[in-house]
């Protein structure tokens, strides 16, 4: 698994969950409005409305403050309008990385994601310039307390699930994006608990980091996924867990 997936997986445990809550709400409202205009207001025929439903009730998001969402992308609400645009670039190392934001206001969105490149020795590169180092797979972290890899495995193959990882301390469930919600379920359904589960862009191949580097790349990642704008980031260091660990 990715260096991110593990860096991903520090922050959901990171000690700042109150102060990040409202960054969380803002972000996942967005994902709402925009899922919602675009597929309409029924997740049951809307998968990316319902993936987004999921996260917004991992983040405890009040139902009121997901209805208004909804409304807004219906327009039943106050009219906003968020505009998808994805940046790619290098970061330290030669690293590959792709930022998805969602934003009212491109000019102010583009100065700050080429501000955090610039800053933590990354350049802002063309559109393709990296894609094409990352494939878009759903992701299921289930802990590896408590639980056994033969049960997991069973669960998410009999389920539709692609491949189950081993890794430090929980099994990584890879799906088609698609397969992600009934994967998942079968997971609830089996009472084994999964500390996330997210479409995300999993990179075919991975930059050592250490040092300097490697300080910079995760400085790099933290200040991209503060921004307001930002929905996701996605890199493809590899960077050993006592520095992933020692900056979380």
């Amino acid at each position: 698994m990715s260096g991110h997936s593990k860096w991903h997986n520090i922050r959901l445990r990171k000690g700042k969950q109150d102060a990040e809550r409202g960054k969380a709400f803002t972000k996942v409202s967005r994902e709402i409005i925009v899922a919602t205009k675009q597929g309409g207001p029924n997740p049951d025929a809307n998968l990316r409305l319902r993936l987004a439903l999921q996260k917004a009730r991992e983040v405890s998001m009040p139902a009121e403050t997901i209805k208004r969402a909804i409304q807004r992308g219906t327009g039943e609400g106050e009219a906003v309008s968020y505009d998808e645009i994805t940046y790619e670039g290098y970061g330290p190392g030669g690293t590959a990385v792709m930022v998805e934001c969602l934003t009212d206001n491109r000019n102010r969105t583009v100065s700050e994601v080429r501000h955090a490149f610039t800053r933590n020795g990354g350049t802002l590169g063309e559109t393709g310039c990296v894609a094409w180092v990352f494939d878009a797979r759903g992701l299921i972290s289930v802990p590896k307390e408590g639980t056994d890899e033969d049960t997991v495995m069973m669960v998410a193959l009999d389920a539709g699930a692609e491949d189950v990882r081993s890794e430090d301390d929980s099994y990584e469930v890879i799906t088609a994006p698609e397969d992600l919600p009934q994967v998942r379920k079968a997971f609830e359904d089996a009472g084994i608990p999964f500390t996330s589960a997210e479409v995300t862009m999993l990179p075919k191949s991975t930059v050592k980091l250490e040092g300097k580097e490697a300080q910079q790349m995760l400085r790099l990642m933290e200040m991209l996924e503060d921004l307001d704008d930002v929905q996701h980031v996605y890199a493809n260091f590899d960077i050993p867990d006592e520095v992933l660990q020692e900056a979380a």
